[in-house]
């Protein structure tokens, strides 16, 4: 017997519609293909160059403090990273310790982010023109504090 759904609709819409997680991932995979798409002639995806410029930035760094900087867990950044070992851009190597593993540019890497940087900043520039440099920069910030007010929560239901 199928359930009656129509009387259930209306919460429904209003989870759909007013979800912050819904509309987090949502606009996420929209902006991701955006990105993908004028990025692709670099052979680089938004989410690569994303990783490949922390890299740059931090100089060899631990998997940990990147995975840490980047949001992600440990397992997720090794899987993304394993692509970009495979093609030349990061090399993985040990650290100081054994166990660790610090990830760095290859020189092709550092070419790559390069290459990609006046792509990914003339998308940035369309996006801040079509949606306001001002508003495009306070919701960057609302992110980041939405973020790591979630972060900060040790018990997501109490």
């Amino acid at each position: 017997m199928v359930a009656e759904s129509s009387r259930f609709r209306p919460t429904q819409t209003r989870i759909a519609w007013h979800c912050t997680c819904f509309n987090a991932r949502r606009t996420s995979r929209t902006v991701t293909q955006y990105y993908d798409e004028l990025m692709a002639p670099t052979g680089i995806k938004a989410t690569q160059f994303t990783m490949l410029g922390a890299i740059a930035l931090m100089g060899p760094a631990s998997v940990t403090r990147l995975a840490r900087h980047l949001g992600l867990d440990r397992t997720t950044l090794t899987r993304n990273l394993r692509v970009l070992v495979e093609t030349g851009l990061v090399v993985i190597s040990e650290g100081n310790d054994r166990r660790e593993r610090v990830v760095g540019l290859t020189a092709n890497g550092q070419g790559a982010v390069e290459r990609a940087t006046p792509v990914w900043q003339e998308a940035q520039h369309s996006l801040a023109a079509r949606f306001g440099d001002e508003r495009l920069r306070r919701l960057i910030e609302d992110m980041s504090e939405l973020s790591s007010m979630i972060e900060g929560i040790e018990d997501p239901v109490g």
